[in-house]
């Protein structure tokens, strides 16, 4: 039997594209800008959400958090994110 090997690549990234078209909201998302640069992250998760958001901060981005509800967090405010 002749088997060519997997492209785990490719079968990861389609799932996520199928994962992504289904319309799975996301709970968080984080805008990070700094000069004329924007970047925008979504995860499911507020643990990691704040993770990556307090690491942008110390890079010295401007950044803010809004959960699935609309509300805002400025980085002083990350703490109730984790306490939710």
């Amino acid at each position: 039997m002749d088997t060519s090997p997997a492209d785990c690549r490719q079968s990861l990234l389609s799932t996520r594209g199928k994962l992504a078209s289904r319309g799975t909201a996301l709970a968080y998302k984080m805008i990070a800008e700094r000069e004329n640069e924007t970047v925008k992250i979504e995860k499911e998760s507020s643990l990691i959400i704040v993770a990556k958001a307090r690491i942008w901060v110390s890079e010295g981005w401007q950044v803010v958090i809004t959960d699935a509800d609309g509300n805002s967090y400025a980085p002083a405010e990350f703490d109730r994110l984790l306490a939710a």
